[in-house]
């Protein structure tokens, strides 16, 4: 990536999953046709309320509309930006990973700007998506980690592509929950994607067409090709604002407005409940309170949220992959010889878990270091972080814990 207005001390690692399961990481560049989008009979979670004629100032402030913008970051993004900088409106973007890491620096200009920023995915391709969880699973993680860097922080909010009607079943809806994520449908579609040119005048009577709730979350699109909802964008705005409606952002703390599941929609086959136990459901730690783990290595600092270590006998033990390459070290999975390969600086260090060594490139024999040392889970390889920075030749010279956060500073 070009761009990293994140920490310059840390990087991430996109996807951080497996060593043992690399995949292509091509950037799918084609988007599929958006699905015919629920009706609003089928919402839930929205309240519902007529719209008097002449609002009191109490129901003014009960209502509020969310403008939220899917398919993006474009160079309409900073279009739309400049018009809610102008309307001094703040809104929700709801991204796509392989666009985030092609105009990272549109996504750090719009959680700058006061914007919250969502996971749409990686590459919006329903056929990988909905095939399986897992799939639609590792394409949130990866579009995750994209933002994390971007930004420094990590997106809970989570838009499916197309929305859950058609898409989402009982599978899905459970394990998002469970994984720590709050997932958002609409209940206001602008139909700015149901074919290609909608104008802006049709646009705007979809929008203001539609029946007014007590919250109305508008779907919209910023991506390239919707010129037209860019020019609607400002009449929309008006629109609300003389309803009397104020503008916010979606939030993890509010109950997100889902389309029912179909009844013709059947359920998938869930995953394995191990796999379920190593990806999900720790996942919800990352998002929750705890105590982050800061590592410097070599004069970088980097940062572990409460979820992404874990605590073994007085032991941290971290992912290796993930550790390592947030620090400055590349690493690589061998699948021939089921090595790991880690180059940091001028070591070269090559692991192998199922013997239980390490070599380093300079050396004939390989050390014996034992296979406990190593653990593998939901297919990702975990250490000791003592054992980790002990091999790569940087020994711990200071390990605190307070109630804010743990602190490991080594050479």
């Amino acid at each position: 990536m070009g761009f990293s207005p994140a920490s310059a001390q840390s990087r991430a690692l996109a996807p951080p999953v497996s060593l043992m399961e690399e995949k292509d990481a091509t950037a799918v560049t084609s988007m599929e046709v958006k699905a015919e989008p629920a009706p609003a009979a089928m919402l839930t979670a929205v309240s519902s309320s007529s719209q008097e004629s002449v609002p009191s100032i109490e129901q003014k402030k009960e209502k509020v509309v969310y403008l939220t913008f899917d398919d993006g970051p474009s160079k309409l993004t900073d279009e739309i930006l400049s018009i809610l900088e102008e309307q001094k409106i703040k809104a929700t973007f709801f991204v796509l990973g392989e666009h985030a890491q092609r105009s990272p620096e549109i996504i750090y200009r719009t959680a700058e700007a006061g914007h919250v920023i969502g996971n749409h995915t990686y590459n919006h391709k329903y056929s990988e998506l909905y095939e399986s969880f897992t799939a639609f699973w590792n394409q949130i993680k990866r579009t995750e980690e994209i933002l994390r860097e971007i930004t420094g922080t990590r997106t809970s909010l989570v838009r499916a592509p197309g929305g859950t009607y058609g898409h989402f079943d009982s599978t899905y809806f459970q394990l998002m929950e469970q994984g720590g994520y709050q997932v958002f449908d609409w209940n206001v579609d602008s139909g700015d994607s149901k074919r290609k040119g909608v104008p802006a005048s049709e646009i705007i009577e979809n929008v203001t067409s539609e029946k007014l709730e007590k919250e109305m979350i508008v779907l919209m699109h910023d991506s390239a090709g919707h010129e037209e909802s860019v020019k609607a964008l400002p009449e929309i705005i008006d629109f609300y604002k003389q309803k009397g409606y104020s503008f916010e952002v979606l939030s993890p703390e509010q109950k997100p407005v889902q389309f029912s599941p179909s009844k013709k929609m059947t359920d998938r086959a869930a995953p394995a409940q191990s796999w379920i136990e190593s990806h999900v459901l720790p996942n919800a730690a990352l998002f929750g309170p705890g105590q982050p783990l800061y590592v410097e290595a070599g004069g970088v600092q980097t940062k572990l949220a409460a979820g992404e270590y874990k605590v073994d006998q007085g032991q941290l033990i971290v992912p290796l992959r993930t550790t390592l390459e947030r620090l400055g070290a590349e690493v690589s999975w061998n699948a021939d010889s089921r090595n790991v390969i880690v180059v940091w600086g001028e070591l070269q260090l090559t692991l192998d878990p199922e013997r239980g060594t390490a070599r380093r490139e300079s050396a004939e024999v390989p050390v014996e270091i034992g296979t406990d040392r190593f653990r593998n889970q939901g297919g990702a390889l975990w250490m000791s972080l003592r054992s980790l920075l002990e091999l790569t030749d940087h020994p711990i010279i200071s390990v605190t814990n307070t109630a804010e956060a743990r602190r490991v500073q080594s050479l």
